[in-house]
């Protein structure tokens, strides 16, 4: 079934509305997705809080991150989204997010690791981006295509990544796909967090990984926790 203009901006502001109702998303961090007609653009909120996105506040943008529609100031790092887009033509949807419970594995370097079975979907361990490595001290946003390709290069083909001392991205085919990766690395941050208070946690194996994704992560699951999303948000 073919995805139209209407659908996509739908989902990215539904997308910005339900991380921020699940405290995946607060005053800052944003949701896009790739044009469904036209792989070169994306779509991406103006500078405003998630919650306050809407079709009005919706830009267009190339991949070099330029505006080509819409009115308004844009985000400082929608480079996260334009160079993810450009490197990773799967790549439908990218979220950058400040969620709580990873911000201390992002704090510390602790690896984080999927430790329930929907928290396969952030794949078997999360690689760190750290702007330190080739950018020195900056502001820690990033607000330049370099850095924004650095990022894309450690993302590589995975499906999350931490930026250290800052936050994580998580990217899918589709904007019902980020948002739920992003939800279930939430729960897998506290959930780790916790266990490893009680103990040495046992993490899923690499077969686990692959199996509880291919039962769990996509198909009807993830239709059904849209399907909830919509209700409680839409």
């Amino acid at each position: 079934m073919m995805t139209t203009v209407e659908e996509i901006r739908r989902d990215v502001v539904l997308g910005n509305h339900i991380l921020a109702g699940e405290g995946v998303l607060d005053v800052f961090g944003h949701v896009s997705a790739r044009h469904p007609d036209r792989p070169d653009r994306f779509f991406l909120s103006r500078s405003t809080s998630p919650a306050q996105v809407s079709d009005e506040t919706l830009l267009e943008f190339d991949l070099d991150g330029k505006v080509v529609a819409g009115e308004g100031h844009p985000y400082l790092e929608r480079f996260i989204h334009s160079e993810i887009y450009k490197a990773r033509p799967d790549v439908g949807s990218v979220v950058h997010h400040h969620a709580p419970s990873i911000m201390p594995f992002a704090a510390t370097g602790t690896p984080l690791r999927p430790i329930y079975h929907l928290g396969a979907v952030i794949g078997p361990e999360v690689p760190f981006w750290d702007s330190q490595d080739e950018f020195g001290d900056t502001s820690m946003l990033v607000f330049n295509p370099e850095m924004g390709a650095s990022l894309a290069r450690t993302l590589g083909k995975g499906n999350t990544a931490l930026l250290k001392r800052h936050g994580a991205i998580c990217v899918g085919e589709t904007v019902p796909r980020s948002v739920f990766i992003s939800a279930c690395m939430r729960d897998n941050g506290e959930l780790q967090a916790n266990a490893m208070a009680m103990g040495d946690p046992d993490f899923l194996s690499a077969g686990e990984v692959e199996k509880s994704n291919k039962v769990n992560g996509w198909g009807r699951p993830l239709e059904r926790a849209w399907e909830h999303y919509c209700r409680v948000y839409g």
